[in-house]
């Protein structure tokens, strides 16, 4: 009988919608493991998970018959209930609507998931708007600004 063989790997990108209710580097750790374990719980393999206060990555390995809005769609649910019951914020913590989620090759694994272990240092230099639209940019995604993210801290629109 015939199998499924297939190499799909996804980065994806989404922010946090409060301003108030950032994500804080003191439950950051345990919010990854939370996430990781939504992704493993649907079959799928977790390569890298980081970000900073307003917006993360998670880098994944994934199998065909998932469906990547319905990952991401499960992993914000249940990630805003995870935040808002464990009472890490005293806001209301919720994902914005949306995300990013830009594809690589087996030959690209070292480079992306080392990028995403540096998010931290990453952002030191370069803001999340100017990310996200890079990533636009380098991928050739036709967008429009009134329906990217709700920048926080560092909204510039493109002139």
């Amino acid at each position: 009988m015939a199998d499924t063989y297939s190499q799909i790997y996804i980065q994806t990108v989404f922010a946090v919608q409060n301003r108030n209710a950032l994500i804080e580097s003191v439950w950051e750790e345990e919010l990854y493991k939370y996430i990781t374990g939504i992704v493993q719980n649907k079959g799928q393999k977790m390569l890298a998970i980081n970000g900073i206060s307003n917006h993360i990555h998670f880098f994944i390995g994934m199998k065909p018959t998932c469906c990547l809005s319905d990952l991401v769609r499960e992993i914000k649910k249940s990630s805003n209930t995870f935040i808002n019951e464990k009472k890490f914020t005293p806001y209301k913590f919720q994902w914005q609507e949306g995300f990013g989620a830009f594809s690589y090759s087996h030959s690209q694994l070292t480079d992306v998931i080392k990028y995403i272990d540096k998010q931290k240092e990453h952002h030191k230099k370069k803001t999340f708007s100017d990310e996200y639209l890079a990533f636009l940019k380098a991928y050739e995604i036709e967008f429009k600004n009134e329906y990217l993210f709700e920048w926080i801290d560092d909204w510039k629109p493109l002139k």
